[in-house]
């Protein structure tokens, strides 16, 4: 039993029931049009896969209502799918005008015009520069709060004009297109990414069964940093380091696969060159879960 708790369209779950025929894919995806596309891809594996409408960080919830005790494997595929970048309309792409949406469920919550318009000049600058790590968060911010003055954001070319604008030309021609880190900040916040992750990596870890696996692929240091600290944390021992014998219930739950964070191949990124920035990191249960006391 796996879970693939970012569906997306499909194709890590195609890839396993292809090549595991005895597999079945619990698929989470909180995209009800990835969802919908990702079914009619797996149709052939009809009676090996159960996809759900959810959020990864639900995946306890998700398991119960199933009837499903620990499972073997769960992957995390992190970010914005390449369907929905690809997308124009769902607003994520910063090199095609569209909506400023941002949405992962486009069915409700607030959109990145709302966060735009509505949030003051010190929380914007705070989601740039946490989120974004934008080093002229603050400048942006105070433009993007004149400029609505004037007229709200609607569209995403007018915010990238705004970017071309505020950051400095030295600036825009290092680190990639200067709306990047703006356009990313702005999904964080809109999608709480980061406080799903935060909840979903130990709930995954906890719904392993011995032998298990958790499988995480991040594509920015934030996501990244957050996954190593929870990796870190439940593979090492809690007894006192100068214990001359480490009691069982003190032994670490788990055990890293990876040596810190693996990167794609040159091959890989030639083929798919979004896999330029991928980080993966996985560990393996190896003791039953340690209670809280």
């Amino acid at each position: 039993m796996l879970v693939d708790a970012t569906l997306g369209l499909g194709g890590h779950a195609e890839a396993v029931l292809t090549r595991c025929p005895g597999a079945h894919v619990i698929g989470i995806d909180r995209d009800v049009h990835a969802l919908e596309l990702a079914g009619e891809r797996l149709a052939p594996f009809a009676g090996r896969t159960t996809l759900v409408h959810a959020v990864y960080d639900e995946i306890p919830a998700v398991l119960a209502d199933l009837g499903r005790g620990p499972v073997q494997g769960i992957l995390f595929d992190l970010g914005v799918s390449s369907m929905q970048l690809d997308v124009a309309a769902r607003g994520f792409a910063y090199a095609q005008d569209a909506p400023l949406d941002m949405r992962m469920n486009d069915t409700t919550g607030l959109t990145a015009a709302d966060v735009l318009n509505t949030y003051d000049g010190a929380d914007l600058a705070r989601i740039l520069h946490s989120y974004g790590e934008e080093k002229f968060a603050r400048k942006i911010a105070r433009a993007i709060v004149a400029e609505r003055d004037r007229e709200p954001f609607t569209s995403s070319a007018r915010l990238v004009e705004l970017l071309y604008d505020v950051i400095p030309v030295p600036a825009r021609r290092t680190g990639g297109h200067p709306a990047k880190r703006t356009f990313q900040a702005l999904r964080i916040e809109v999608n709480d990414e980061l406080g799903v992750l935060r909840r979903a990596i130990p709930a995954a870890v906890d719904s392993i069964a011995v032998g298990g696996r958790v499988v995480v692929m991040s594509y920015h240091s934030l996501e990244d940093r957050m996954v190593k600290q929870v990796f870190t944390r439940r593979t090492t021992s809690t007894a006192p380091v100068d214990l001359p014998v480490v009691p069982e219930e003190h032994q670490p739950e788990l055990r890293l696969i990876t040596r810190g964070s693996e990167k794609a191949s040159d091959a890989e990124i030639a083929e798919n060159s979004r896999a330029a920035s991928v980080r993966v990191r996985a560990v393996e249960r190896i003791r039953t879960r340690r209670e809280a006391a």
